[in-house]
């Protein structure tokens, strides 16, 4: 079989010069991925990593924080309801917009909607308002990915897939340090004296926050809707739901047959050790007894600028080598930064020493999660973009985000170090299935034609 199922290695005729292929970063599909990327990538922390810091300098105990994760299971179900996000028109506003940015549009004040009511609530005086404008922003935020993952598909070919990604992810990431590392600087300026948790804090930081969305509201607005393969109206209900809820998996399993089971294993944990871990990454930076200010200004200097590497070198690797290579070489990343944090944890608060860490931890996580985007993004069929997508993120979460929730017990019994050296070996068996997945996978064509025989292509890119 070839060295690279899925995305094989360009010929030298196929390939881009550096070029051609840094020129792909400035057409406009990628400059709007990076600004969706950025929507996308904000209220992920706000939930999850940002939520645990913020929790624990409020005093909740780990083991709750780490069951509270569970709210971002939303990510691994949200292919329950992708058919209705690929099929279903909303009322006037996909009218006015188009399927994809009606509900990128609605996703995105929801989340909104979400992260105000998450400011205005206190973690002191109770948790079950805090989860419920958390589930709130997870569900919206999973909509808002659905619509955005068919979205990017649909606006470019095969080709420059690992482009978008980058781009996407790019935005992407630097949301999530706007998120993490931003939120906490926001705090921390806010602080009036006397320290501990003060809540006047963070709810100016959260109402920020709510207010950075309007990059997305704004690139949407001013975004066309992508070309699309259009499909006939059903003739019925039975005949619909044939077509919105069982067509898109039945595709799946017949392009792939006997392999999809490998490709569902792959997906389900290529990120399971940085998932894992990163729950309980802010409240190990509280104990340690790192300030917000200190994290913050790591994470947004050093850290900014290893994932702006990371994800253009991912991206740019992908294309020119192919997904595959570059794939293994991010799940080897991933889990020997996980290793760096184990010995960080058995060290003084050092904050060269934090420097190191978390910028090897960004650049891992940038050219893993690039390759890996352009990866999903070529198993799927144009015609069910949105619904075969979610799925293949909704497995990336599922299994790393249940295991996650007990992440908070297993430090409460064996501490930081075990932790981390756990996750980290939980990254071997991805090594196992990309190296089978090389071997087995059926190749597709290299240029932009069908994922399959009798698949549709892929569109191009609008101006």
């Amino acid at each position: 079989m070839p060295p690279d199922a899925t995305s094989p290695t360009p010929t030298a005729d196929q390939r881009l010069s550096w070029a051609q292929t840094l020129r792909v970063y400035l057409e406009p599909a990628s400059l709007r991925m990076f600004a969706l990327g950025f929507s996308a990538g904000l209220p992920l922390l706000l939930v999850l990593g940002t939520l645990s810091f913020r929790l624990r300098e409020a005093g909740i105990d780990r083991t709750t924080i780490g069951y509270l994760s569970w709210v971002g299971l939303a990510y691994g179900f949200k292919w329950c309801w992708a058919p209705l996000v690929d099929r279903l028109p909303i009322p006037l506003l996909t009218r006015a917009l188009g399927r994809r940015r009606s509900w990128l549009l609605l996703s995105q004040l929801a989340i909104v909607a979400g992260l105000v009511g998450m400011a205005l609530v206190d973690p002191r005086a109770g948790l079950d308002a805090v989860v419920w404008c958390a589930l709130v922003v997870a569900f919206a935020s999973a909509t808002q990915d659905i619509a955005l993952d068919a979205f990017r598909i649909e606006s470019a070919d095969t080709q420059r897939q690992g482009a978008l990604a980058a781009t996407y992810q790019t935005g992407y990431r630097l949301a999530m340090i706007w998120a993490g590392a931003g939120v906490l600087w926001l705090a921390a300026r806010a602080e009036v004296a006397g320290g501990g948790y003060q809540q006047a804090a963070w709810s100016t930081a959260y109402l920020v926050m709510a207010a950075s969305m309007s990059v997305g509201v704004l690139t949407v607005l001013m975004s066309r809707e992508p070309a699309r393969m259009e499909l006939p109206p059903a003739r019925n209900v039975q005949e619909w739901l044939q077509t919105a809820l069982v067509e898109p998996f039945a595709d799946f399993l017949r392009r792939y047959g006997k392999h999809a089971v490998l490709v569902l294993a792959l997906i389900g944990v290529y990120r399971i050790s940085d998932v894992v871990m990163g729950i309980m990454a802010n409240p190990f930076y509280v104990d340690m007894g790192y300030t917000k200010d200190q994290v913050a200004a790591v994470s947004k200097v050093y850290g900014v600028i290893m994932t702006l590497l990371g994800a253009f070198v991912g991206g740019a690797l992908s294309m020119r080598l192919g997904v595959m290579r570059v794939l293994m070489l991010g799940a080897v990343l991933s889990a020997g930064s996980n290793l760096l944090f184990a010995w960080l944890a058995g060290h003084t608060a050092s904050l060269p020493a934090l420097v190191m860490v978390i910028s090897a931890d960004n650049l891992s996580a940038g050219v893993a999660s690039a390759a890996f985007i352009a990866f999903l993004s070529g198993l799927t069929n144009v015609s069910y973009s949105a619904t075969q997508y979610a799925l293949f993120s909704s497995m990336m979460l599922l299994a790393p985000k249940w295991v996650a929730g007990y992440s908070g017990a297993f430090v409460d019994s064996f501490g930081y170090t075990p932790f981390f050296i756990g996750t980290a070996l939980l990254g071997v068996p991805v090594l196992l299935l990309i190296w089978l997945a090389t071997r087995w996978l059926p190749v597709p064509p290299t240029t932009a034609p069908a994922a399959s025989a009798g698949s549709p292509a892929r569109p191009g890119s609008p101006a």
